[in-house]
């Protein structure tokens, strides 16, 4: 490395460039780490070395989207993705709430109406808070913080590119990268770049989206579509294949059984093969129907993709430095420790192959690299048993393996599947109709029945499945399960009362205490 700089001029009159240079070719390392990724891992494991008087510094970099949408400091979670759909899918239950209230007593008046920006502004500038904090939270704990866009010049140079195009070289001696997904685009859909927006986009509209076109099936989808829904405007979904791929799909359909029923327009099986813009300014979508071929149009005043993301990858050079990658996915190769194929190059979160795609998996993950590396710890992040959450209309919240993963794993003879559907006490009143709440616990057959999987359908998901989380995490049984007290009345009391199994065909409907 010292050789490739010495004796070689400064190419810019820039006094930053020449000092760097003059540190690259005298072999020392400006920084112990360099992370380049300003999300929430990168975060996580830059302030946690920190911690450890390390000299640390981190590289962040938010290329907009086509319609031009940019964010500031904390990655796609505070940006785009958990923090403001949580928000806004938030804003969507009080609609539900509203139309309750009055079934408890409450004088609303009808129809109670949304107003999108109003909602709009409040969560960006909850957003904005967030980027603040965190760019004060780098600035307490000594961690240098450079807008950057960060490229490999060599295994432990990093080039920084500005905006302007500036070029900065930085030197470390180990470098994390966190650079987190960005939405795909389908790239064969004619209109699909020009005229469509992504997650990336519809969280910084200041205007209602108006009657919407969501294309995908993921989580991303049925949430956006959800909340969309919930505040009272026209949503479609449009679905190529099987909704929530990777999840229970028994639990994806009572999902979706729920949204329809809530609202939300459903095209199954369908694949779209244009967007065109039209004289009053609207989105004419041509989609095929998967089996038939039958094509059909409708207008939308917007479009939405969520059929997927991609690592962001791309302009780091990767291949310079011979970090190797899944050809497949674009996402790099990491080893237990989330070490990548070269000494001294670590890769955490959603750019790592095999991981899921979720914040508190990446911070953890962060943290305790930097603890491998700074404070002589041997842990590594364990995932599995990792608890989620899909933040649709009616939540469903799930940690281990689906129904379907624990049969192909140990055979169907050996699971054992208790389930129940119930209703909230807090629906009676309102007479809310949702017979897709819904619980399942997959089990071992055999032995104490350790439990593989636990499925909630119902308000509150996330809150409920955290809890049962940590039992599930430390091998938990169904006897346990049994012996554990309910808090009564609540849903998630419903959990310790299971007792109807699927295969003894018994109707699984709780009807009383």
């Amino acid at each position: 490395m010292a050789a490739l700089w010495r004796g070689t001029p400064c190419f810019r009159r820039e006094p930053g460039l020449c000092r760097t240079v003059r540190a690259l070719s005298s072999g020392k390392s400006e920084y112990d780490l360099l992370v380049i990724g300003g999300g929430s891992g990168g975060l996580a494991c830059a302030k946690e070395a920190s911690q450890f008087g390390k000299k640390v510094a981190v590289l962040d970099y938010v290329d907009p989207t086509p319609k031009g949408t940019k964010w500031g400091l904390g990655g796609t979670c505070v940006n785009v993705g958990c923090i403001p759909k949580k928000l806004m899918h938030q804003a969507s239950l009080f609609g539900g709430s509203l139309k309750d209230a009055r079934r408890y007593g409450w004088n609303i008046s009808h129809p109670a109406n949304h107003d999108w920006s109003t909602m709009a502004k409040a969560v960006q500038n909850h957003v904005k808070s967030l980027n603040w904090g965190h760019r004060v939270q780098l600035q307490d704990k000594k961690v240098k913080y450079l807008n950057l866009k960060g490229s490999f010049l060599d295994e432990h140079t990093i080039r920084g590119s500005t905006k302007g195009g500036k070029e900065i070289f930085l030197t470390a001696e180990n470098i994390v990268l966190a650079t987190g997904g960005r939405p795909k685009y389908p790239e064969k859909i004619a209109g699909a770049r020009e005229y469509g927006i992504t997650s990336d986009d519809i969280f910084w509209l200041k205007r209602s989206p108006g009657k919407t076109l969501v294309v995908g099936a993921s989580y991303v989808s049925l949430e956006c579509a959800g909340f969309l829904t919930g505040l009272g405007l026209d949503a479609t979904v449009m679905m190529r294949s099987i909704p929530l791929r990777g999840f229970d799909q028994q639990m994806a359909a009572l999902v979706t059984d729920y949204m329809e029923d809530y609202g939300t327009r459903f095209l199954k099986k369908c694949s779209p093969t244009k967007v065109k813009k039209t004289d009053n300014g609207r989105l004419r979508v041509t989609w095929k129907y998967v089996d038939s071929g039958k094509e059909k149009t409708d207008e939308f005043d917007t479009v939405m993709w969520a059929v997927g993301r991609a690592p962001d990858t791309r302009t780091l050079n990767l291949e310079s430095v011979g970090v190797k990658i899944n050809s497949e996915t674009g996402k790099i190769i990491v080893d237990a420790g989330e070490a990548t194929s070269v000494p001294h190059i670590y890769a955490i979160g959603d750019i790592t192959e095999g991981r899921p795609e979720l914040t508190p998996t990446a911070i953890a993950a962060g943290k305790l690299l930097a603890r491998r590396l700074f404070s002589q710890s041997a842990e590594v992040m364990d995932y599995d048993n990792v608890p989620t959450t899909v933040f649709t209309p009616l939540e469903y919240g799930c940690v281990g393996l689906s129904e379907e993963k624990s049969a192909s794993r140990f055979g169907s003879d050996h699971i054992e599947v208790y389930h129940a559907f119930y209703k909230p006490l807090e629906f009676t009143v309102a007479e809310r109709n949702a017979p897709q709440c819904y619980i399942k616990m997959v089990c071992l057959r055999d032995g104490e029945q350790r439990i593989l999987g636990l499925h909630f359908i119902g308000p509150n998901a996330g809150e409920v499945i955290q809890g049962f989380a940590l039992g599930i995490k430390c091998g938990a049984t169904y006897s346990q399960m049994m012996a554990t007290v309910g808090i009564h009345p609540t849903c998630a009391e419903e959990v310790t009362k299971l007792y109807i199994t699927k295969r003894s065909g018994a109707d699984p409907t709780v009807t009383g205490c």
